[in-house]
C-alpha cells in the first residue's frame, strides 16, 4: 500500500510539472567584446523568456542559455546574423528531465532504507526524504551529531542544520548546499558529506583531529521552498519563493541578497529575472537565518557555500575588482584544494576570485562572510562544465561528492591548523 501511495504521489507531482519539451540549451562562444555585448542585450528582452545558465563574461568564455521553443528561431537568427558562434548543448531539455524522473522512480520503487547505511546516495532525493535522513543520522549518532533549526523559510519550512561536534565552545567551519534550488547535485553531495563525516570520525586521523578541535555545521537544503518547487512544479527553479509586491513574478536570488555590495552590478532590480536581488539586503528569511547564526556564533573560521555548475573554486570578491588583503593566501589554498580534487578522477577546476574567474556578482554569500571576518570563505561550482548543466545525471552524484570532499578536507584542515 505504501508503495502505491508513493507511486501515486510521484505521478501527481509529475503531471503538474512544467514541461520543457523542445527547449534547447545553446552554448555561445563570443569572439570579441562586441559580441559579448550583443548577447548581453538578449537578457533585456523579457518576452523571449531566456534563462542564462552561464551569464556573459568575456570574449572566448562560454555563455549557456536555455531557450524556450517559441524563442528558438528568433535567437538563432539573431546570433547568426551577428556572426556569433554557437552550438546546441542540450537538444531537448525535457528528454534529460524525463530520464532523471525515470531513474528516481525506479530507485524509489526498490528503496527500503531504514538506516543511513542503506540510504541510496546515488539518486536525487526530495526535501522530506532529506529531512528523514537528517533525523535518522542524528538518532544513529547522538554523541556526534545534532540538528538545530536556525529559522523558517518563507513558506514555513524548517531551516535544518547538522552540527558535528565533540565538545563545547569550539570554533567552527560552515558548509551549505542548495542555496540555488535547481542545483540538485549540491544537496545530494551535502547528504553524502554528512554520512562521510560520521563514517570517518574515529577512523580517519585528519577528520578526527578536526572534530576534536572544530565543529562542522552543514545546511543541506539552504533554500527549501525553492527545492520543493523544483521537485513539484518547475525543475529549473533557482530562487526563493517569496512574493514581490507590485510584481506577479515570485522569488529572490538568495545569492544576491547579502549585504556585500548589495544592489551593485551583477544583480538585478527586476523581480522577473533569475538574479533579482530582493527588496533589501537580508530580506529573505533563508539568508537572514544564516546571517543571524554567524553573528551569534562569533567564532566561525571557515565558510563554504556550494553551487553548480562550472567546476570552479572561488573566493572573494565578487562585487568589486579590488583584491582582498588575503588574496594570495586564499589563492594558494584554492590551488591546493583543486589539486586534491583533480587527483581522484582528473576533473579539471578553475580557481580564483569570483569577479576574475566567473563574473561580477554583487550581494553574494562569501563576500559577506569574508567581510564579517571569516577569512577562509569559498564557494564551489560543482560538475559539470555544461554538457548536462543543472540536469547532471544521478550517476555523477557520488563521484562529484567524493572529489569535492577531498578539496573540502584541504580547506578544513588549513582552517583548523591556521588560527587567526
Amino acid at each position: 500500500m505504501k508503495g502505491i501511495f508513493i507511486l501515486f504521489s510521484l505521478v501527481a507531482a509529475a503531471s503538474s510539472m512544467e514541461n520543457f519539451g523542445g527547449q534547447q540549451v545553446l552554448r555561445i562562444l563570443p569572439e570579441n567584446e562586441e559580441q559579448v555585448t550583443l548577447v548581453r542585450d538578449l537578457e533585456n528582452l523579457e518576452h523571449l523568456q531566456l534563462d542564462f545558465w552561464q551569464s556573459p563574461r568575456a570574449a572566448g568564455k562560454p555563455i549557456d542559455i536555455r531557450v524556450p521553443f517559441p524563442s528558438l528561431q528568433a535567437v538563432k537568427i539573431y546570433l547568426e546574423s551577428n556572426n556569433i558562434p554557437y552550438s546546441i548543448m542540450i537538444k531537448d531539455l525535457q528528454n534529460l528531465l524525463d530520464e532523471e524522473q525515470s531513474s528516481m522512480k525506479a530507485a524509489r520503487a526498490m528503496d527500503n532504507a531504514r538506516s543511513t547505511n542503506s540510504f541510496n546516495y546515488a539518486i536525487y532525493h526530495t526535501f522530506d526524504e532529506i529531512n528523514s535522513f537528517i533525523d535518522t543520522l542524528v538518532a544513529e549518532n547522538p554523541n556526534l551529531v545534532s540538528k538545530i533549526v536556525i529559522g523558517k523559510s518563507t513558506e514555513g519550512r524548517p531551516l535544518n542544520v547538522l552540527k558535528f561536534s565533540t565538545g563545547s565552545n569550539r570554533p567552527a567551519f560552515w558548509i551549505d548546499t542548495g542555496i540555488h534550488s535547481r542545483e540538485w547535485v549540491t544537496q545530494a553531495s551535502g547528504v553524502w558529506f554528512a554520512k562521510k563525516i560520521v563514517q570517518d570520525y574515529g577512523t580517519d586521523p585528519s577528520l578526527t583531529a578536526t572534530l576534536n578541535k572544530l565543529d562542522i555545521y552543514l545546511e543541506i537544503v539552504t533554500n527549501p521552498d525553492g527545492y520543493v518547487f523544483s521537485h513539484t512544479s518547475n525543475r529549473m527553479w533557482r530562487k526563493t519563493r517569496s512574493a514581490n509586491p507590485g510584481s506577479t513574478c515570485v522569488g529572490t536570488d538568495p545569492n544576491r541578497n547579502w549585504d556585500a555590495g548589495f544592489g551593485g552590478p551583477g544583480s538585478s532590480s527586476n523581480p522577473c529575472t533569475e538574479t533579482y536581488r530582493g527588496r533589501a539586503a537580508h530580506s529573505e528569511p533563508e539568508v537572514k537565518a544564516i546571517v543571524d547564526f554567524v553573528k551569534s556564533h562569533r567564532n566561525i573560521k571557515g565558510f563554504v557555500s556550494i553551487h553548480s555548475y562550472s567546476q570552479m573554486l572561488l573566493f572573494p570578491y565578487g562585487y568589486t575588482s579590488a583584491l582582498t588583503p588575503d588574496h594570495q593566501e586564499l589563492n594558494n589554498l584554492a590551488r591546493v584544494a583543486v589539486n586534491a580534487l583533480t587527483s581522484l578522477y582528473g576533473t579539471v577546476y578553475e580557481y580564483g576570485s569570483i569577479i576574475s574567474t566567473i563574473y561580477q556578482a554583487s550581494g553574494g554569500t562569501i563576500d559577506w562572510t569574508y567581510n564579517q571576518g571569516i577569512k577562509y570563505s569559498y564557494s564551489f561550482e560543482l560538475r559539470d562544465t555544461g554538457r548536462y548543466g543543472f540536469a547532471l545525471p544521478a550517476s555523477q552524484i557520488i563521484p562529484t561528492a567524493q572529489e569535492t570532499w577531498l578539496a573540502l578536507t584541504k580547506l578544513i584542515e588549513y582552517t583548523r591548523d591556521n588560527p587567526y
